[in-house]
């Protein structure tokens, strides 16, 4: 990915209304979602919702298409993937990210009987 199209995609993603979006339709799957059921998930009026699409598809993170009288939006899941790749691209200098000393777990305290 060019650092171009990732500056678009995390300005598209750089709004709380568009991030709900766009998870909404990744967990949807590749079948994606209708507008309608969008708005109604997400309590977001239609052309507000209309607005924040257009965003996404500029930005190649979402498609359309149209089933019947339905407009069906779906993740760019092919986008998603390259723009993760482009932030964790020679990630930690070729090292494990991973902490050397994990943190241990948080013990649970137990309430102390009156």
């Amino acid at each position: 990915m060019e650092k171009i199209n990732a500056v678009a995609a995390l300005a598209a993603l750089a709004q709380d209304n568009r991030l709900d979006v766009f998870r909404l339709l990744v967990q949807a799957g590749p079948d994606g979602m209708s507008a309608g059921a969008i708005a109604e998930t997400l309590d977001i009026a239609p052309n507000t919702l209309t607005f924040h699409f257009d965003r996404l598809r500029m930005a190649g993170l979402a498609t359309v298409r149209r089933e019947g009288r339905s407009m069906i939006y779906a993740a760019r899941f092919e986008t998603m993937n390259a723009l993760v790749g482009f932030l964790t691209d020679n990630c930690c200098g070729g090292t494990s990210c991973a902490p050397a000393n994990p943190a241990k777990p948080a013990r649970k305290r137990s309430k102390v009987p009156a």
